[in-house]
């Protein structure tokens, strides 16, 4: 009996405690990893039981050798590989299958654990979203298909409102969506979106706007508002989308609340301004206001309007799509469901209302130019946008278009033509010392010009850590502003438009001391508003100096 005994506790000996904690914790943790990896692949609408099978034996498989190779260690070692290999085999397999933020054991998902839920909404309340029929969305539960269009349409409004964006434009392609923000008039590319991302963005904003989600085909149209807490106001949104080969584009335009400008805010040098200015006590005649596309006429065009008084005079316009709301100012719209009327004829029924002052946004066609001139012939002030890269491209494209070369030379009081340059950004903006075949290139002089300002270069720490302007993003300019070309015309020049070729004209425009738009642009870049590289981009268009 006590041999039995004593036999007992020598076998006894051969169990260690601590070994078989180890066995059970690591066979016990493979529980919970077959119970997520079945409950994942399933969420995930993929193959559910042929991974979980996968993991089951990976984990039977483990245990078998371990138990049966007399080394504890390399049994251990074994069942480890068998087990993580599988697993991480499933990750991978499940992270190329879901968003980013959505992947697992990444080092953003592991910083991610840290953080609570609390600071995860928290970090998603600088401003709110207001859906097309003025409601707040609440901020969705984390880690569900709402969040991630949340999450994803939050943290590209915020980049793009941090950096000035006034759009932003989604180009698919075939592996992902290209994304460009338009900060001041220039196009800034930006980091590539996965498609994957796109499709939970999209189906997010167009919730916003009131949009059909499953139409990806036709064009649609709608608007949504941002409401910003600690300033507490808000900004528009338009959403703009279409289908293509490639996918469904998608278009953001910001919307800018009380944006009609005053002649002073314009950019005119200060003789400019007050030769705009004289035309408010003008009782009757046709101004030209010209510019190639995107060059800011509207804007040019709004602030003549408005430096007339709405309540001493009725103002009316013609416009095709009107770009802000005037107060006081009668705004007629002339649209494709005008049918049966050209904007010729709808402009002749305007003028016949008996307007005091009248705004026409693109004359396009001889009949327009036409009845503009009727109406300033009939004691009224007409204000007429033209495309055109010069003055005198205006004048000679209005003279074809009028037909009658007296009627112009009668009614004719001035045209201006302009550009819109980056203006720089006053915080990081650097002066140089320009060398003298710049300055001999421009016609400058060296003693009035010594010094000339660039946009800021980027600005590194002790650790090599850019330093970004915040005033500028780092762009360099903060806004826009306009340089004009502009000729008012007295009786020598309208004398010359009666019977003078466009050549002639042009000399006696020079005589009456009118400035080339470059010779603007340089004044501006000589009291540091713009830069000479600025100046180049803005008129690149231009058309060629007469000899």
């Amino acid at each position: 009996m006590p041999e039995l005994v004593l036999a007992s506790v020598a076998f006894g000996g051969y169990v260690s405690i601590i070994k078989l904690l180890v066995f059970l914790i690591l066979f016990l943790g493979a529980l919970p990893l077959l119970g997520w990896v079945h409950i994942d692949a399933e969420a995930l609408e993929t193959k559910s039981p042929v991974w979980t099978v996968v993991i089951l034996c990976a984990v039977a498989a483990g245990i078998l050798v371990w138990l049966l190779v007399p080394i504890f260690i390399i049994g251990m070692l074994f069942y480890m590989i068998a087990v993580g290999g599988t697993s991480i085999a499933y990750v991978k397999y499940r992270n190329a299958r879901v968003l980013d933020f959505d992947r697992v054991l990444t080092v953003d998902h592991i910083k991610n654990l840290l953080v609570s839920k609390e600071k995860k909404i928290e970090s998603l309340k600088s401003f709110s979203f207001i859906t097309a029929n003025k409601n707040e969305v609440p901020i969705p539960e984390p880690r569900t298909p709402d969040f991630f269009g949340y999450k994803i349409a939050y943290e590209i409004l915020k980049d793009a409102s941090w950096r000035r964006a006034s759009n932003i434009a989604f180009s698919p392609t075939p592996q992902d969506y290209q994304v460009a923000y338009n900060v001041d008039g220039v196009v800034l590319k930006q980091p590539n979106i996965n498609r994957d991302q796109m499709e939970y963005f999209i189906h997010f904003v167009k919730h916003l706007s009131d949009l059909d989600t499953n139409e990806k085909r036709k064009p649609q149209k709608g608007k949504f508002m941002l409401h910003w807490a600690k300033e507490q106001n808000y900004t528009n949104w338009e959403v703009t989308t279409a289908g293509s080969t490639a996918g469904e584009q998608v278009r953001l335009k910001q919307l800018m609340q009380d944006k009609a400008a005053r002649l002073s805010e314009l950019g005119l040098m200060p003789e400019q301004l007050e030769q705009f200015k004289k035309f408010r006590e003008i009782k009757q005649g046709l101004f030209i206001i010209s510019g190639p596309e995107k060059s800011g006429v509207t804007t040019t065009l709004y602030a003549m309007l408005r430096n007339h008084d709405a309540f001493l005079n009725n103002i009316n316009t013609l416009e095709r799509q009107p770009s802000d709301q005037l107060p006081n100012i009668t705004q007629n719209v002339y649209s494709l469901s005008d049918t049966g009327t050209t904007f010729a004829q709808k402009l002749l029924n305007v003028v016949r209302m008996g307007p005091d002052v009248v705004g026409v946004a693109g004359c396009e066609d001889p009949q327009t130019a036409q009845v503009a001139c009727a109406a300033a012939k009939d004691s009224k002030i007409v204000y007429l946008t033209l495309s055109a890269d010069g003055v005198l491209q205006a004048l000679s494209k209005f003279l074809k278009f009028a037909g009658d070369r007296n009627v112009v030379a009668q009614t004719l009081l001035g045209i201006s033509n302009q550009r819109l340059v980056r203006k720089l950004c006053p915080e990081c903006k650097q002066g140089y010392t320009p060398d003298k075949e710049m300055l001999r290139k421009f016609n400058l002089s060296a003693d009035k010009t010594k010094v000339l300002y660039r946009a800021g270069k980027v600005i590194y720490d002790k650790r090599g850590k850019a330093s970004t302007c915040e005033h500028c993003q780092g762009t360099g300019y903060v806004g826009r502003t306009a340089i004009f070309e502009i000729v008012t015309i007295n009786k020598e020049l309208a004398k010359a438009i009666r019977s003078q070729p466009v050549p002639e004209i042009a000399k006696q425009f020079r005589r009456a001391k009118m400035l080339y738009l470059q010779e603007q642009a340089l004044r501006k870049v000589i009291n540091g508003t713009t830069t000479i590289n600025e100046m180049i981009r803005s008129l690149k268009t231009k058309e060629k100096k007469p000899a």
